[in-house]
């Protein structure tokens, strides 16, 4: 019963905030505040009293039911999400008091967090594919919030990738479904050898696909054009497309298929192995190189996202536990980083209404706070120690350099050019905020400091925390994520 309290709280809280018609930012904010901090501590409650047991809501067949299961890969998706909504939502106080429908914003916000926990605690490959496509419908009214050309032309490339990948990774779970020994995941695959013996390139080509449909909302190339556009959306959105909910649910149902459902044992060290390496690889390098070349802020970030998701893909396909652990390191430690970048995007946006990388030089001096907390997350997310990069980045590079195949070697090199791609288009924002002289045609700025209040600072302040003490103090997580990969935690 409390996981489904936990799970229902949210949709049903979001879905009846527009009925209040709540006017004020006061009255708006305890609202949703008090639903996510609620959804939240129940989130904790049910991580740290879990059991074993498999909850179903409901049998669509004998083979196919949705249920729900709080295991080890569970507790790392539904803990980041818990902790990083309650924040986003009282970011999002402050920046929505400049757009219109502030209800509507909040009432799918909150219910997308339901939606997020549904994906986390999915016990099998049907029920995270319903509630994966479930994401879809619901964040589409937040892309699209707007309501502009722009936003719509974003929202329709949103919705036909998504589509597309829908229909790749819908493949996979038919065969899943048909091959598998049980429905629920199991560490090292449920096919049953005995069905599959024959059909092993046959499933191999399945995984393949499968892998590009789920890759799709993690911005795997060529799949990956819907998250740049995306950038339109409201800062409090893109920071939850791109750092939290959408792209992370991708990367986290990819793992559940490689190490879960297919397992590593069927795909390591054959073709498809190579391939999916290969497109993780390539998608890595493409985005740090397009994130150099973007001038405008959020988008920038937005091809970060890109490169870094496919971190995220690429330990996956190493298929080995250490490639598990690079790549679980990587999902939370890298949405912490780049939610923390895009609140400062937005920040700056919503306080000088600058969007370009070249208009906030010298911006140091008129959002310092703001442009320190900046610069902790671009060292950060260049791997510098000892902030907590380097940790996610480290496990990848030692998880390629184990696997003994030549790909790993690609990999490592990857790894290596991203890094100093990521300097560059990071250092080159962060370093003129301070040795740049302003824009002259902003230069009124400089007549006040112009740094949020304290709905905006509190969450940049508690993520810089979060990012300085997971690199001093790494070793508690990363035990944990060695334990789930190496199946002491289920």
């Amino acid at each position: 019963m409390l996981l489904y309290l936990t799970l229902l709280l949210p949709l049903i809280g979001g879905a009846v905030l527009p009925l209040f018609h709540l006017k004020t930012v006061k009255s708006r904010g305890v609202y949703v505040e008090a639903i996510v901090l609620a959804t939240s501590v129940l989130v904790w409650i049910m991580l740290l009293n879990r059991t074993d047991e498999t909850f179903v809501l409901y049998h669509m067949t004998d083979a196919l039911a949705l249920s729900f299961k709080v295991d080890g890969m569970s507790c790392v998706f539904a803990g980041l999400v818990s902790f990083l909504w309650p924040l986003a939502s009282l970011y999002g106080f402050e920046y929505m008091t400049h757009e219109e429908r502030p209800n509507t914003f909040f009432a799918y916000y909150t219910m997308t967090y339901g939606v997020t926990l549904a994906i986390a605690t999915a016990a099998n490959l049907f029920t995270l594919y319903v509630f994966y496509e479930c994401l879809t419908m619901i964040t589409l009214p937040l892309v699209m919030h707007k309501k502009d050309a722009r936003s719509i032309h974003a929202g329709r490339k949103y919705v036909y990738y998504s589509i597309g990948g829908a229909a790749l990774a819908f493949i996979g779970l038919i065969f899943s479904v048909y091959y598998g020994l049980n429905p629920n995941f199991t560490l090292g695959g449920i096919l049953d050898p005995a069905m599959i013996e024959g059909k092993e390139d046959l499933l191999r080509a399945v995984f393949l696909l499968a892998f590009i449909g789920f890759g799709t909302k993690a911005a795997l190339f060529p799949m990956h054009a819907w998250l740049p556009a995306a950038s339109v959306a409201p800062t409090p959105v893109t920071a939850l497309l791109h750092a939290v909910a959408v792209v992370n649910a991708g990367a986290y149902a990819v793992l559940r298929i490689t190490y879960y459902v297919f397992g590593a044992e069927l795909l390591y060290g054959t073709w498809v192995q190579t391939v999916v390496l290969c497109l993780s690889c390539f998608t890595i390098l493409y985005g740090s190189a397009m994130a150099v070349k973007e001038q405008h802020f959020k988008r920038r970030l937005a091809y970060s996202t890109i490169s870094n998701l496919s971190y995220m893909l690429m330990g996956a396909a190493l298929m080995t536990p250490d490639g598990m652990v690079g790549s679980l390191s990587h999902l939370v430690l890298h949405g912490l980083m780049k939610i923390t970048l895009f609140y400062c995007a937005g920040a700056i946006l919503v306080k000088t209404e600058q969007e370009y990388v070249q208009d906030i030089r010298g911006f140091g001096k008129i959002m310092p706070f703001t442009c320190a907390v900046f610069t902790i997350g671009s060292v950060a997310m260049v791997g510098i120690p000892p902030l907590c990069g380097f940790v996610s980045k480290w496990n990848l590079l030692t998880a390629a350099a184990g696997t003994g195949l030549p790909m790993g070697v690609v990999a490592v090199a990857v790894l290596i050019v991203s890094a100093i791609l990521t300097a560059i288009y990071l250092f080159g924002v962060a370093g003129p905020m301070y040795f740049r002289p302003v824009n002259p045609e902003l230069s009124a700025l400089t007549r006040e400091k112009h740094d949020p209040t304290w709905m905006m600072k509190l969450p940049l302040t508690v993520l810089t925390l979060a990012i300085i003490l997971l690199g001093i103090y790494s070793q508690p997580l990363v035990t944990f994520l060695r334990n789930i990969a190496s199946g002491l935690i289920f």
